[in-house]
């Protein structure tokens, strides 16, 4: 490994070691470690109200359309034509096994750019190289991506895939080296990440026209008993929440001390 990869893995292994003690669950940890320590009702307390908060689905969904607002999902043939479609990377399952074949971990982003290539929206379809340095993956999310598009029939000089890529700012730098500044992009992307994505795609010169997809937040049901029962899925919706929150955070405060 080269000494710049080397640096980049280790500081992506930071980032996710470090956020992890800002999130539900390395909090809760947190409050139990200081309640045995402590012997303290009030930490274990703290740390039995925080999951059960996290838990509870209502919580859960008011929080994912917070971060989702003011975003809502749009027929595709109501977004105007553009240079290119740009489809962020969501990550790959790899399944068990020794070819390393690729699984779907959620395909909206894809099919929101499939959707748009096929309405003659864009003449280019770009794919993000995703990468990380611990998982199996032998090509980068784009790659398997555009291969998966070509075996729809989409034509492979209509589509690029970028550099590797491990966060989103990356993937910003790396469609701007691509297309070049001021082109007109839809961009696409999960409803809870776009906000995030489009600042730093515009900071990079390129003109984004969101294309929302992916939306966690469920509008298909009205309040039940349910909604008060605490489940897992709920945990995890608000521990994306607190992720989110944190990269908006993160990019504030590192723009703040570059312009102080």
């Amino acid at each position: 490994m080269q000494g710049t990869e080397l640096w980049e893995s280790v500081g992506i292994y930071l980032h996710k070691i470090l956020a992890a003690f800002f999130l539900p669950t390395g909090i809760v940890l947190i409050f139990l470690g200081l309640g045995f320590l402590r012997r303290s009702r009030f930490w274990i307390g703290c740390a039995f109200f925080l999951f059960f908060l996290s838990s509870v689905p209502l919580v859960s969904n008011g929080l994912i359309r917070l971060v989702e607002y003011p975003f809502e999902r749009m027929p595709v043939h109501a977004m105007p034509e553009a240079d290119a479609i740009v489809v962020l990377g969501e990550g790959q399952a790899i399944a068990p096994g020794p070819e390393v074949i690729s699984e779907w971990i959620d395909g909206d982003r894809f099919w929101g750019g499939i959707e748009l290539y096929n309405a003659g929206k864009a003449p280019l379809l770009v794919f993000t190289g995703g990468w990380i340095p611990w998982s199996r993956q032998t090509r980068s999310d784009g790659e398997v991506l555009m291969s998966c598009a070509a075996r729809l029939g989409i034509p492979e000089e209509n589509m690029m895939v970028t550099g590797k890529a491990s966060n989103t700012a990356e993937e910003a730098i790396e469609v701007a080296k691509l297309l070049g500044k001021e082109k007109r992009l839809l961009l696409v992307t999960s409803a809870f990440h776009m906000t995030r994505a489009q600042r730093l795609f515009e900071a990079r010169g390129l003109n984004v026209i969101p294309y929302p997809v992916d939306f966690k937040a469920d509008t298909s049901k009205n309040f039940s008993i349910i909604d008060i029962c605490p489940n897992a899925k709920a945990f995890e919706k608000t521990e994306l929440v607190v992720r989110e929150l944190l990269g908006r955070a993160f990019y504030t405060v590192r723009d703040w001390l570059w312009h102080f």
